[in-house]
């Protein structure tokens, strides 16, 4: 059974995609231990699918250059990516791991391919030619959320090691929540203390938040337009400023405690939810970094979800570990038994997935049933099935920003309904969805996924925009 912690699905990166930036960067670190650097006379890349027929707009061909510098996607100083590409493209090198300086034109040394390889729609292949003639060619996966696979890779360490609970189900989580009479988060945390100490999961948990709480800060707190030429206005920063008022702050924490004692009125908190989502994904669409959840386009909804828990729900934050596990693993849910790629099953799977994993969360930490945190998952994707993936100009911007707030109202509600309600009543079990989405993303055109080739990428013309 495949094993996979609440820390793979959230992760630290750089927007504006996971499976189109975050994927292609790591694929060229992981190639990057695979040669010998100091024989290296050049490097070719050569992207295939939706990674070739997006990856313009998703920044795929610039994660590769950074990751082969040798840039972290955790580390890297966000605010000089354009430095360091403008670099290489005017000097036609590439300085590979910081170590190697080598003759690379990223017009001709990186291939926009149009056929697909066979394992996935996000393929891409990366060779390496020595001094003695002699080359190596490795192919890689970007299978959604940042996840990578390498062609023909053995099994990974983790992928051995045995979870006091096995999980591939809503089933399973319920069979040893009865048995054992404990509840999702006791299951989901003695899972996670196979693979780390009790420290170093809240150290994982804080490093997330605090991420998290950065993206959102950073982003009510720009204005401008947004990179990519389809001249999208940031909004956040304008609602932000209208909310607030003149209350004085200083910090990030300073902020949230003003947010607190503003007029919270229903109509003033769903402004602050969308407020929060446009914010996080207004820094994704920039290069900026924010926390994969489980996507970079989705990467909005549950930080707005948690902050409108913290803000409006009279919530303390040592209330942040327990959505954060329990949100883990209904994603790690959807991706066992469905998708998390966009690219294989369209937004459903990033917003959708977020959403209901932001609707488990909070049901969770409101107080609800095990049941009723998973009948929430449920409701949450059940009104986002066949959601598909349009992005105008391959940009994570138009409509991909705006569905970040939809996905956190959707959640919101979600959780309210399943807290009101008997799950034991319910009609439909999130098995049933889960295998419901991929059903539905199989059937789904190819060019709902994240091709750039339907939907408004090729009804809205960028002069209207």
């Amino acid at each position: 059974m495949e094993q996979i912690s609440v820390f793979d699905i959230f992760k630290i990166g750089v927007g504006p995609s996971s499976s189109h930036t975050m994927g292609p960067w790591v694929a060229a670190q992981q190639f990057l231990e695979k040669i010998n650097i100091k024989e290296l006379v050049s490097i070719q890349v050569k992207l295939y699918g939706s990674l070739s027929k997006t990856g313009k707009g998703h920044g795929t061909d610039i994660a590769i250059l950074l990751g082969l510098s040798g840039y972290g996607v955790k580390t890297i100083a966000v605010n000089k990516i354009d430095r360091y590409i403008e670099e290489i493209k005017v000097n036609k090198r590439l300085n590979v791991n910081g170590t190697q300086i080598i003759d690379f034109d990223p017009i001709t040394d990186i291939e926009f391919l149009q056929e697909k390889l066979p394992f996935h729609p996000n393929g891409m292949s990366l060779i390496a030619q020595y001094k003695d003639d002699s080359s190596i060619n490795e192919t890689y996966y970007s299978i959604g959320g940042g996840f990578v696979v390498q062609e023909n890779k053995k099994e990974s360490i983790k992928d051995t090691l045995v979870f006091p609970f096995p999980i591939a189900s809503e089933k399973d989580l319920l069979k040893h929540m009865e048995m054992k009479k404990i509840d999702i988060y006791d299951v989901v945390y003695q899972n996670e203390l196979v693979l780390q100490s009790e420290k170093e999961i809240n150290d994982s948990i804080t490093e997330l938040w605090l991420a998290m709480k950065d993206s959102i800060y950073n982003g009510c707190h720009k204005d401008g337009i947004l990179p990519g030429g389809l001249n999208v206005i940031r909004r956040a920063c304008n609602i932000n400023g209208d909310l607030i008022g003149d209350k004085q702050y200083t910090t990030a924490d300073e902020w949230i405690e003003a947010i607190k004692t503003c007029d919270n009125s229903f109509s003033n908190v769903t402004k602050w939810v969308s407020c929060f989502a446009l914010a996080v994904n207004e820094e994704n669409a920039s290069f900026g970094r924010i926390v994969t959840a489980p996507t970079n386009g989705a990467a909005g909804v549950i930080p707005a979800v948690l902050l409108y828990m913290l803000c409006f729900c009279e919530t303390k934050e040592d209330v942040i570990k327990k959505f954060i596990l329990v949100a883990g693993e209904i994603g790690s849910l959807f991706k066992k038994g469905s998708t998390i790629s966009a690219a294989l099953g369209g937004c459903q799977a990033e917003i959708g997935v977020s959403s209901a994993m932001a609707a488990a969360g909070l049901t969770y930490c409101m107080g609800g049933s095990s049941k009723q945190v998973l009948q929430a998952a449920e409701i949450a994707m059940e009104h986002h099935l066949g959601l598909t993936c349009d992005p105008i100009m391959g940009l994570v911007q138009v409509p991909c920003i705006e569905r970040n707030t939809m996905g956190a109202m959707k959640a919101i509600t979600a959780s309210q309904i399943a807290l009101a309600g008997n799950p034991e009543a319910a009609k439909v079990t999130l098995d049933q969805v889960i295998k419901t989405m991929k059903e539905t993303a199989a059937a789904m055109s190819d060019k709902f996924k994240e091709t750039s080739e339907g939907g408004l990428a090729v009804s809205v013309a960028v002069s209207e925009c």
